[in-house]
């Protein structure tokens, strides 16, 4: 019988295990954790992502702070920014909330911020890290899927893992973490360049696609009893909401879950449990300042 991955209900439970530790660093007379965040322009997704960083530090107890910008500013506008907040002492950890406007080089603003305060993990020193097995700030998305397969006890020791998509944010950094001791899976990634990829993903004990295609893992990719874990999530019309749109996960839900051991569903699974990553980074920066 399929068990449905509740990344709810583990972020609620790692929220509020963050909450009573905050709660004691007030009482004992210590300073709460202060997160920010710089937001440029006025998309959408950007905006609720952000919101739901303030909401998250408000319930653990932490301190934020938003900084806005229209999309016309310019680079060096940002990156002054960024050097103020490096050398703000109150602040222990901010992110930059991507993507950027065209005109503003992405890998300049990531690089510019202090790896002490890289709550995100993108910087290169963080990066490099984490491949090496070093104590670091892990991308919020694939710390997240990790602390899934711990909290519901499942195995991925010796076991085939296919990871769909290669980005930096995603795809690449989980299979330098499966592929590690602590994890200790046998690690294939696929991506536009891959021939035969429903063949491989039959294979797979493990299933993590994170590729941006709506629907993209169909049944007869999956094996029975396979763990497949849905980081998708794209915005499609839907004549079953108010709104006119719902958010679709890069698997067939309906049809590959009867097919899985576990299976994390869209929204609900990957997507608190990136948000709650990005509260535990902010806490462990502000325990190492």
């Amino acid at each position: 019988m399929t068990k449905i991955i509740d990344g709810k209900q583990i972020s609620s439970e790692i929220k509020h295990e963050i909450k009573i530790q905050v709660d004691k660093i007030i009482t004992d007379g210590g300073k709460k954790p202060h997160l920010t965040a710089i937001l440029v322009g006025n998309d959408g997704g950007s905006e609720s992502y952000v919101n739901f960083k303030i909401k998250d530090c408000e319930e653990v107890g932490f301190e934020s702070s938003l900084i806005r910008f229209e999309d016309s500013v310019s680079e060096n506008e940002l990156l002054s920014c960024i050097e103020k907040l490096n050398n703000d002492d109150n602040v222990d950890g901010f992110i930059v909330q991507l993507p950027l406007p065209g005109h503003i080089n992405e890998d300049n603003v990531i690089e510019a911020v202090s790896p002490s305060k890289d709550v995100d993990g993108f910087h290169p020193v963080n990066v490099g890290k984490m491949v090496t097995g070093l104590d670091t700030f892990i991308s919020a998305t694939p710390m997240g899927i990790v602390e899934l397969f711990k909290r519901y006890q499942i195995e991925t020791s010796g076991k085939n893992c296919v990871i769909i998509g290669r980005s930096n944010i995603v795809g690449r950094p989980m299979s330098i973490l499966m592929s590690q001791k602590q994890m200790n899976s046998t690690v294939t990634v696929v991506h536009s360049g891959t021939k035969n990829i429903p063949e491989i993903c039959k294979d797979a004990d493990i299933l993590i696609a994170a590729m941006g295609k709506p629907n993209f893992l169909t049944a007869d990719m999956v094996k029975q009893g396979a763990v497949v874990i849905d980081v998708g999530t794209t915005r499609i019309k839907s004549d079953k909401t108010k709104s006119g749109f719902k958010l679709a996960g890069d698997v067939d839900y309906e049809n590959v879950a009867p097919k899985c051991s576990y299976i994390t569903p869209v929204p609900g699974g990957v997507g608190p449990m990136t948000r709650v990553a990005l509260l535990l980074n902010t806490f462990k920066a502000s325990k190492n300042r």
